[in-house]
């Protein structure tokens, strides 16, 4: 059994909606009422993340995802992810791929990234120091710099995305002291494996997005045998966030082509 909290909606085929790192389910809300007319929607939150409990111990996410659908018993599984949830998606397609039936990737390849634009590896470092110093403010605004994007500023989008957004970073980012062990144990080799992926893949990028994390999605559906991408125009990070209509006929349309 696992302790993860997680939602149950609807029935049909398995979609897993796997959310980005410092967020919960709550970035589906614009995708579970609709997916759930035709599909059984699964939704947790990841360890350390809304509403599921801190770790006290090493763990994957892949193998508390692989417990959570063996003990609902879903048999292989669409995972959808964006972000840290697409590389969770892809790692769990490499260590349980008897469980996933397809893949859906928005903003990431695999659990280990690499960065290479300068945007991207200045953000990065900023973030990372304002969240070694346990300055709460400053973490959740360099999380919010990747919501935007590095062609925008944040004032140029929707509020209620922004607010969003930062309500669910600021609660979980919340949930953790400065000086809390990191418990999580990465996914290797990685891209080295991609090719073991047997199953059709799809990459919908943020057009706006920055081109680390489109170079890395464009990498993984080049490297399986059945891979494909496409881009949604104005957004970033999270398009399905910041554009759900355009986001969920695109995914709508992949899902009844399987």
């Amino acid at each position: 059994m696992t302790d993860l909290f997680w939602l149950d909606a609807g029935s049909g085929r398995p979609v897993v909606l796997l959310h980005g790192g410092f967020l919960d389910h709550g970035m589906w809300d614009d995708q579970i009422p609709v997916l759930a007319t035709r599909y059984r929607v699964i939704a947790p939150d990841a360890r350390g993340h809304g509403r599921s409990p801190n770790a006290t111990g090493p763990y994957r996410l892949t193998d508390d995802l692989a417990a959570l659908l063996r003990h609902l018993d879903t048999g292989p599984a669409i995972l959808v992810g964006v972000s840290m949830g697409a590389g969770l998606a892809v790692d769990t397609a490499l260590e349980h791929p008897d469980l996933v039936s397809a893949v859906v990737v928005s903003g990431a390849g695999t659990s280990e990234p690499y960065f290479t634009d300068p945007w991207s590896t200045r953000h990065m470092a900023t973030w990372h120091a304002a969240m070694a110093a346990g300055d709460l403010d400053a973490s959740v605004e360099g999380f919010m710099a990747f919501v935007a994007g590095p062609y925008r500023a944040l004032d140029e989008l929707k509020p209620g995305v922004v607010e969003r957004l930062r309500r669910m970073a600021r609660a979980t980012m919340a949930k953790h002291t400065r000086d809390e062990p990191n418990h999580l144990v990465g996914v290797r080799e990685t891209w080295e494996r991609l090719p073991t992926i047997g199953v059709p893949v799809l990459a919908v990028h943020g057009a706006v997005d920055s081109p680390d994390h489109i170079g890395m999605a464009e990498r993984l559906v080049d490297a399986v045998a059945d891979g494909r991408a496409t881009s949604i125009d104005g957004a970033a990070h999270y398009p399905n966030v910041e554009r759900p209509d355009a986001y969920n006929k695109v995914l709508a349309e992949f899902l009844r082509a399987l």
